[in-house]
């Protein structure tokens, strides 16, 4: 999108061999892979880096060098990058944004979960939670090395004075970091977005519920199951994930209706959505800001979704779908029962009005317009847009 307005782009990730080709990958850092084999050396090599990378920060040196950047967007650059890279950026004088995908700035574990539940443990400095819990996969080792960098960039104050501005997608996440002691004038509220028109709205109802995604405890699936098994309603489960096979006895234990499709992408999840009732999203964590919900009204399709973190933000209740108390399966049995009594042309129009608000707010160009003008915020210099490149970008 940014290319479209004359903007010259430039990655900057790890090493690996699932990565696109790029010309700038001589200067991308060498790869680190948990739960990868490696030996003794290797692994203490790799936590180090993890904690506070001093060849990100040269390679980083040599790109900027090269290109000299107007502004820095980071995503997802801990652990593999390490923080260390916001030092480099702020000591070359480049404006620096991030992209807040998950509650990591908080809770060292990312998710403030725990054996599938909310935890906030880490709440109030308590960080040392992360390795008495083995929040990192199970594992003292891998616990410590992320105990041991969250202690180090906390000391440093690498996040909170490093960064410009954090890019929030859910108001629920601006809420909850400022609950943990950030300054919400950091935080900028910039919601994802989907190009509704890559997805067709023009579907046949096939009588039946959907969930996509990965089918594990925190997402909620066992209580949809039940809450179908209770309202008696057919739902189709696509996605993989450890809690498959106790799902599928549940189904069988509950008399559900309950087809599982596996894993599940591409035009194929398009018309699994596209002909469902209502996508459901019975999450029992803290969503950030779905893209599901999203790419659900561009394919013309009411939510059931879930009361809790930033799910809510994207259901107007009645409009464009119905909320359901997150693990309540009486609520979310009610929800269903309430959607399938729905006529198809109300739950059509359901549809219609989630379609319209993501070509109104959630499109592309909105997310790139709103982002343009935070850069100009933070920048000391103005950005040149090709306006004559912009002009020929379709717009809806």
């Amino acid at each position: 999108m940014f290319e479209e307005v004359g903007w010259t782009v430039v990655p900057y990730a790890m090493r690996h061999e699932d990565n696109l080709e790029s010309e700038w990958s001589d200067y991308f850092v060498s790869e680190i892979e948990y739960g990868r084999d490696a030996d003794r050396f290797r692994r203490i090599v790799q936590a180090a880096n993890v904690i506070y990378s001093v060849e990100a920060q040269r390679n980083l040196r040599r790109l900027i060098d090269r290109i000299r950047p107007s502004v820095a967007h980071a995503h997802n650059v801990y652990h593999h990058l390490s923080p260390s890279i916001f030092s480099t950026l702020r000591a070359s004088g480049i404006p620096t944004v991030m992209t807040v995908h998950d509650l990591k700035l908080a809770c060292p574990a990312y998710k403030m979960l725990r054996d599938g539940k909310v935890c906030e443990d880490c709440r109030g400095g308590h960080v040392y939670n992360v390795l008495r819990h083995r929040c990192i996969k199970g594992s003292v080792s891998l616990s410590a090395v992320v105990l041991a960098e969250t202690v180090l960039h906390r000391i440093l104050r690498t996040y909170r004075d490093k960064i410009d501005r954090l890019v929030v997608p859910s108001r629920f996440y601006i809420d909850k970091l400022a609950e943990w002691g950030w300054s919400r004038d950091q935080m900028v509220h910039i919601p994802n977005f989907v190009n509704a028109e890559d997805f067709s709205p023009e579907w046949q109802e096939e009588g039946y519920f959907a969930f996509a995604g990965r089918l594990s405890e925190e997402k909620g699936i066992a209580t949809l199951i039940r809450a179908a098994a209770r309202s008696g309603q057919r739902l189709v489960v696509a996605g993989t994930g450890p809690q498959e096979a106790e799902l599928q006895a549940l189904a069988k234990e509950t008399g559900a209706r309950v087809e599982f499709a596996g894993y599940v992408s591409g035009e194929a999840l398009h018309r699994l959505i596209g002909e469902s009732l209502a996508l459901v999203l019975p999450s029992e964590w803290y969503e950030n800001a779905p893209i599901s919900v999203l790419e659900a009204y561009a394919l013309g399709r009411p939510v059931i979704g879930a009361g809790i973190g930033g799910i809510p933000e994207l259901i107007r209740a009645g409009e464009t779908g119905v909320l359901a108390a997150s693990g309540n399966v009486e609520d979310l049995a009610r929800a269903l029962s309430h959607i399938a009594g729905l006529a198809p042309a109300e739950r059509k129009a359901m549809g219609a009005a989630g379609r319209s608000w993501v070509q109104r707010e959630f499109s592309p160009y909105a997310y790139r317009d709103r982002m343009l003008s935070l850069y100009g915020t933070i920048s000391n210099r103005p950005f040149q847009i090709d306006t004559e490149a912009a002009s020929h970008v379709n717009r809806p």
